[in-house]
């Protein structure tokens, strides 16, 4: 176990190694993306300073075409149901449930009329 100081946990020797080679990799991509994005010469091609990353493209792509090639099958619609119209209807009875048990109550006079919560006065 290895004292990583910077960090202010304790680590093994293998740890600390990918830790400090991801640090490492981290600084040499920042370090790219700021010399393209304030780069003057790109404004002068027309590029702008909007540095182009061909991972967030694919992601971008693979996002908006998820729709396009969807196709509804048994488990997207029971996932569906689950997780939408069953607990609506839940949630429906149970509070149909509850409006009948007050309107009982209201209407066989077991609430007085100045204990209740909605009056018309």
């Amino acid at each position: 176990m290895v004292d990583c100081s910077d960090c202010g946990l304790l680590c093994d020797i293998e740890n600390r190694k990918k830790l400090e080679a991801r640090a490492r990799r981290r600084a040499v991509l920042r370090e790219e993306f700021l010399k393209l994005s304030t780069d003057p010469r790109r404004h002068a091609a027309g590029e702008g300073g909007a540095v182009f990353d061909a991972g967030i493209q694919r992601f971008t792509a693979m996002k908006i075409n998820t729709y396009e090639h969807f196709k509804p099958t048994f488990r997207n619609v029971r996932i569906g149901l689950l997780a939408m119209v069953v607990p609506m209807a839940i949630y429906g009875y149970f509070m149909k449930y509850e409006r009948d048990c007050k309107e009982h109550q209201y209407r066989t006079g077991q609430v007085a009329y100045k204990d209740r919560l909605f009056k018309f006065c």
